[in-house]
């Protein structure tokens, strides 16, 4: 559990009871604070004591002599935020993410593994863990125990010993999320093992069960989940808190749904928020310019949720279901000194912020530097290519393809043109599509509707396989953009008319940029941009990338091993090997 992180040696404790009988000076004390204390679930008034990363003493007293004196009189002083379902590979990763949404209060992540599973062996996983670890903010981690598509080598992916060794770290604070939970309930035994591991070690368990009925959920309850955030609606909810579920509300770029959850709970008269918590579900960039856990806090006030409890939502309750309220999520002696300073409850964007007894905000300096990750020392660096795309790898012969739904959804299609030709006239709004393997040893040849009407050449590294999304009319021009996708070492690259009209660079194993979050927010609003204009219909074209390769939603999607029927099961037509 997460007291490996954070074990304070003898020598450490002793200067903190110093610090409390006036012998050694405190770095830090918020003085004259006003103050939620999640325990009494009240708001009180008193001076905080920090010493380096520890709050050590609340009350009235000052210290004889500090390091630094904070006036907080007229401010108001609430724990760190938390999010407990990030995904920090959607074009940014972990390091800058965390950066970006310290700023906006959000002090402690808990972790996707998945990228970490695909592109990187596991001690290079662990060391890079450990580099994570250095950030003045806390990061824990979940544990996949399946890789939500259908990849050839799952068995060495997610082999027994591996999974045995990501349960056991002391960073992983949880197993899932459950996105393979249908095979779990055909008779997946080494997952029910794994889920049993994770409960024997008081470790959480994720679910992932959209549109779940009640029986499924007490089937799933029974197995293991602690909780879900996948309610679409306040009947979901209801559901899942009769199962004694942990509920996260989710407010995504994709499932923006906290005011539609905010008021159908009110209409079923559901009051009662300590089984609840926030998620933004690892959104896409742009969706993060009004905020993330912030942003929900805010939502929630204005929708009647009394601000501790909100707050408790975005802190205290994540804190406590984790069972580490003993280091987050309340402003007591003993926990981490993570803390926001508002203005008043009702405006949850912070003016200072404090993680681990760090500035990372504060009027009149400059935020605390997160420092630099070497990304290529733990194995996440450029792609690199030794094979080159092929007149025969644009060969198209498929009765039928893909047609999208909405952001995410897919189904089967008829093809209705000869695919035989150099260009694909769109007035039909069907794409040439192809997904490549990274090394180059397999590829599936179908097309994709409702994409787009005048894409030319679309070539994309980031999808949930690490493999490559060639999308277009025109097949000189997918190969342009494939190119220029091969040369930068991994990316996204729009091609149209002989030229690169649109790239975003993914220096990091072709998934994530090592640019700052803000650039990568334009990055992704120029694409999103240019797309829409070339005939894009839905919102968010980050995840339809991702989620084309994805075998936990329906109905069709593209896997290593061929075009996959995810209802059935079953592999429709397999993989050309190259």
């Amino acid at each position: 559990m997460p007291d490996g992180k954070y074990r304070w040696k003898n020598k450490q404790l002793r200067e903190q009871i110093a610090v409390i009988e006036n012998k050694k000076a405190p770095t830090l004390v918020l003085k004259n604070a006003r103050y939620l204390h999640s325990a009494l679930k009240r708001w009180m008034t008193g001076n905080i004591w920090v010493y380096e990363d520890r709050i050590v003493y609340i009350g009235d007293n000052m210290p004889v002599s500090a390091g630094e004196i904070y006036d907080c009189s007229g401010k108001t002083v609430v724990p760190g935020y938390i999010e407990p379902h990030v995904h920090p590979f959607l074009l940014y990763n972990p390091k800058t993410f965390a950066e970006y949404a310290s700023q906006r209060g959000t002090t402690t992540f808990i972790n996707d593994n998945l990228m970490m599973l695909l592109a990187l062996q596991k001690k290079k996983a662990f060391s890079l863990i450990e580099e994570l670890n250095r950030l003045p903010v806390s990061m824990y981690w979940w544990c996949r125990y399946d890789a939500q598509t259908e990849p050839d080598n799952e068995d060495d992916i997610f082999a027994n010993g591996t999974i045995n060794s990501w349960l056991e770290h002391d960073s992983v604070i949880q197993g899932g999320e459950l996105t393979g939970w249908p095979k779990l309930l055909d008779g997946d035994d080494m997952m029910l093992y794994w889920m049993q591991e994770t409960r024997g070690m008081k470790k959480r368990i994720e679910g992932h069960f959209p549109g779940a009925s009640e029986k499924t959920l007490m089937k799933m309850t029974l197995l293991g989940a602690d909780g879900d955030h996948e309610s679409m609606s306040g009947q979901d909810v209801l559901k899942r808190l009769m199962n004694g579920m942990m509920v996260t509300l989710r407010h995504s770029s994709i499932r923006p749904d906290l005011e539609k959850l905010l008021t159908e709970m009110k209409e079923l008269d559901l009051d009662q928020y300590d089984m609840m918590m926030f998620t933004t579900d690892g959104p896409s960039p742009s969706f993060c310019e009004e905020g993330i856990t912030d942003r929900m806090i805010q939502i929630a006030i204005n929708h009647g949720v009394p601000p501790i409890d909100a707050y408790h939502m975005a802190s205290y309750n994540a804190a406590r279901y984790y069972r580490m309220e003993h280091l987050h999520g309340m402003i007591a002696p003993g926990r981490l000194a993570s803390v926001n300073i508002l203005i008043d409850e009702f405006h949850p964007t912070p003016e200072a912020v404090l993680a681990n007894g760090i500035w990372v905000k504060k009027s009149g300096m400059e935020a605390a530097p997160f420092m630099d990750v070497q990304w290529q020392q733990f194995g996440h660096m450029k792609m690199r290519f030794d094979w080159e795309l092929t007149e025969d790898d644009l060969q198209f012969s498929m009765p039928f393809g893909i047609e999208m739904v909405n952001n995410v959804i897919t189904k089967p299609c008829n093809v209705i043109k000869d695919m035989a030709g150099e260009h694909f006239y769109m007035d039909e709004d069907q794409n040439y599509l192809v997904l490549l393997d990274y090394q180059g040893k397999w590829r599936v040849n179908t097309t994709i509707k409702g994409f787009a009407n005048n894409v030319q050449g679309f070539a994309s590294s980031f999808s949930s396989t690490e493999d490559i999304v060639l999308i277009g009319s025109s097949k000189e021009e997918m190969k342009r953009a494939f190119d220029r996708m091969q040369e930068i070492g991994g990316g996204i690259v729009l091609s149209e008319n002989g030229r690169i009209i649109h790239e975003i660079p993914l220096a990091l194993s072709g998934i994530m940029s090592d640019q700052p979050f803000e650039t990568v927010i334009e990055q992704e609003r120029t694409l999103k941009k240019l797309l829409t204009e070339r005939g894009y219909p839905f919102d968010d074209p980050i995840y339809s990338l991702l989620f084309l390769t994805s075998t936990h939603l329906p109905y069709i999607r593209l896997t290593s091993q061929g075009m996959y029927d995810v209802m059935k099961k079953t592999v429709l037509f397999p993989t050309i090997m190259r």
